[in-house]
Formats: C-alpha cells, structure tokens, sequence
C-alpha cells in the first residue's frame, strides 16, 4: 500500500486534536488526522457540549415549574424526555458537522479509521473489521486520543444498570431512581438534572465534600442546595459493595456513622476516566507510559523525539480547553515559536449544575497550607440587585489575594452563570491584574459581573454594598 506524506499527523479530533490540527494548518503544515469515531471527540459528542443542552433543557423546566414567583401562571408543565435527548444529540451532530467544515476550510485530511504506529513515523489505519485502509508517514506525530470512564474495580459498565455518563445522557425514560458514584463535576451536574426531572437521586462521595477540588466554603453551599432539592447527598462515604438485582442496583455504603444499603434504579458511575493508550502501538515505537497515562515534558514531546502527546491522554486536569491549550502550545513549538507555558496552577475549572460553580487557582485552604498572608473578599448575592432580578440571588464570589502584594491568587463562585463571570478573572490573571485594578474597573449596572467588584472591593475593605 502506498504511504501518505504529511509534516503532522495526529491521532484523535477531540478538542486537543482538532485545535491542534487547525492550528497546525495555519502554520503552513500539511496535517492528517486521523479518528475512528465522530469528529470533536468525546468533549463535543458525549461529554461537554450535549450535557449543556440537556441541562438547559432542565434549566428552562425548572424555571418553567417556578414561574408563578415571576407573575405568569405556566400549569401542567410537561418533560418529553425523548425530545430533550434528540435535541442534545442533534446539537452534538451539528457541532461534530462544525469541525468538518474547519478541516475542509484548512485543507486537513481527515482520516476515518484506527490507528496504529508501524514505525516512529508511520502509522497504519485499519477500518472497524481490522483491515488496514491507509498508511501515513509523518515527520511529526501528535497523539490526542483522549480518555474514558473508569469503572469500579470489579463492577464494569453494563450500559443498563451499571451506566457511564454517556449512557445517561441517552436514557430512554427518566428512571424513578438513580444512584451517582462520585461528586465531581459529572455527578453533580447529573444530580442536578435528574433530581429536578423527578428522579430520586442519591449522590456517593468517598471524600469529605461535594466537588473535592473546590474550595470547601463554595461545596459546603452548593451542599445546601442540593440537601433543599430532596438530593439524598452521602460525602465521607465509600461504596464497598454493589449487587445488581431484579429491579435494579444495590449498593452497601459505609461511612464514618456505619453502614447502609442504597436502592436505585440504576446507577451512574462517575469516579473519573483514564487514558486511551491501548491498541496504538505505543509498545513498537517505545512511548513511555506510566500509571495508564503518557509521559511527556515540557514541549508535549514523549520519550520518543517526534512524537508527542496531549490532553487526556496525559494525565489531569481532564479538561477540554486544557487540551486545547496544550495543542496550540505543541505545534507553535514544532514550528520554532516560543509558546507561552501553561500554567497549571491557574486553570479554569465549571461546574454546571445549578447553582453553577466556578474556579481558578488556590483555594482559600490551599493558600493557608502555603503558609501564605492572605486578604479573602467575598461577597454575596443575597442582596445583588440583577440577581433579585433573576429571581436567583443564592450565590457567593469569593477571591483570594495575597495580603502584601495584592496578587490574585484563587477565585471561588457559586451562583447564576458563574462559569461566564469566571472569564473576568482568568483575564486579571494572565495580564497580572491586582486587587486595586479589580476595584477600578468599572462594571456596568445593573449585572452579575458587578458582585466580582464588589468582591474585591470586600478584600480591600471597601465594599460598598455589603
């Protein structure tokens, strides 16, 4: 079979991939990628994007169930469950459509198939019988093929009873009962869409908090929330035993208070992913790759010169525009820039259940463990004037400065679209904005952006509206 000459091939058109690609593209390379399933990966096709549009979906009726508080009667509200599902999915389509239409547009030969390495620079795409269909030698090769659910040790998915996150946002009815195992942020997002379509839910977390990466003020509130949904929510909990039944799942649960026997319908499995490393050839051409995930420095590249690796499939954070990041990062290395490093203490991290969290770097807690001097402003919503307008003025931003230098150092929030505030900050941070030019940016009123003024200015001791 003839070989295909490109100067870069990447395996896998997720989020890190395809950015990768197109950036690669611009740059004056000549790209292949390579993808045995739908283009934009997991992230646009079962992850990120289709559970926003579910969660919309609950968003609009819960608000719909609630919309007599705003003077307008909406009787007999109904969910047709199958029609919020073809929605997501028709969303996911479109999107994944989106990314053939940039390959087109940037001249990147999409390879439909799996790949494997024959050689450092060669790899074989075989199509779902095995059948090798193409051979694509490139002088640079990235791999990007991402991560999937991890299951509990000796319970695997069963795609009926035992679910991953992608079986339950394709359910064919909403189920009277559903256990969640793990509170990051896929259980919770998925507590909250559940539980407000009826279902009763019963959220499992084995450490101490809700969101264990979230600084415990803000999981400590949205604890609240979800206790005042009726969301059965167990932290300090571990799951030691999981038996399937006639009627559905049953799990014994031990915690510092003892034992317990939970119920459920079916139950989701959300304790984080690994790594897709298998059936790529990595052993052929020697990548290392340690604890399920691909070893890489500081430019991306493995062990390996000329190949390299990105996104998921190299470790935490397990998150779309990290990969993304890493991907831009990796070409503009290849073609003699010098790319910005990432700085992992500073990523972006939402949750998007309601009420919506969001973060960036120290906890208030982590700052102390660093035996930093630092100045917390916080500032509620309870009496924010665009969020009484919402009708959603249960929140809090708090953020973190460093107490001598005014430094930003952490930002934690919980309330009303607080994943879009969250881009302020991220902003403050990269061009190395402090506490004083927080307080001399003047927001528009009346809107939620407002209350990250106000959080500041509670830093510096000048609030006005607390």
């Amino acid at each position: 079979m003839e070989k295909r000459q490109f100067d870069l091939a990447v395996i896998g058109a997720g989020p890190g991939g395809y950015v990768a690609a197109i950036r690669a593209a611009q740059l004056g390379m000549k790209v292949a990628v390579i993808e045995k399933a739908e283009l934009g990966g997991v992230c646009l096709n079962w992850g990120c994007i289709p559970t926003k549009a579910l969660l919309r979906s609950v968003e609009i009726y819960d608000l719909m169930s609630k919309a007599n508080r705003f003077g307008i009667s909406a009787e007999n509200v109904q969910i047709n469950f199958q029609e919020v599902v073809k929605r997501s999915r028709q969303i996911a389509e479109r999107s994944s459509k989106g990314i053939a239409f940039l390959f087109k547009k940037n001249n990147i030969t999409h390879v439909a198939g799996s790949a494997k390495f024959e050689a450092r620079n060669l790899i074989q795409v075989s199509d779902s019988t095995g059948n090798i269909i193409d051979l694509i030698q490139a002088d640079k090769i990235i791999i990007a093929t991402g991560a999937r659910p991890r299951a509990l040790p000796g319970v695997p998915f069963d795609g009926q009873k035992i679910i991953s996150s992608r079986e339950a946002m394709t359910l064919e009815q909403i189920p009277e009962s559903l256990i969640i195992i793990g509170a990051g942020a896929i259980g919770v997002e998925f507590a909250y869409l559940y539980s407000t379509f009826g279902t009763k839910v019963t959220l499992i977390e084995m450490l101490p908090q809700l969101l264990p990466i979230e600084d415990e003020e803000i999981s400590q509130n949205l604890l609240r929330f979800f206790r005042r949904k009726k969301i059965n929510t167990l932290t300090g909990t571990k799951v030691e035993k999981v038996e399937l039944t006639s009627d559905g799942v049953q799990i014994t649960a031990a915690s510092s208070q003892g034992s317990q026997l939970i119920q459920g319908q079916q139950a989701l499995v959300a304790i984080g992913v690994q790594g897709n490393t298998e059936n790529l050839g990595l052993e052929v051409v020697g990548v290392l790759v340690e604890k399920g995930y691909i070893k890489v420095d500081q430019a991306y590249q493995t062990n390996i010169p000329g190949i390299y690796a990105i996104g998921d499939v190299i470790g935490p954070p397990w998150l779309a525009h990290v990969a993304s990041a890493e991907g831009i990062r990796t070409v503009e290395g290849m073609a003699g820039k010098s790319p910005a490093a990432i700085d992992y203490n500073f990523i972006p991290g939402c949750t998007y259940c309601q009420p919506q969290v969001a973060s960036i770097g120290l906890t208030e807690k982590k700052a102390q463990e660093k035996g930093l001097a630092i100045k917390v402003g916080r500032y509620s919503l309870v009496g924010h004037g665009k969020a009484l307008a919402l009708g959603e003025n249960d929140g809090l931003i708090k953020i973190i400065f460093d107490a001598k230098t005014n430094e930003l150092l952490g930002a934690h929030l919980i309330g009303p679209e607080v994943t879009e505030l969250l881009a302020e900050i991220c902003l403050a941070k990269t061009t190395n904005a402090t506490a004083h030019e927080f307080l001399n940016t003047i927001h528009a009123h009346p809107t939620l952006s407002e209350a990250v003024g106000e959080a500041a200015a509670a830093a510096l001791g000048e609030a006005i509206h607390i």
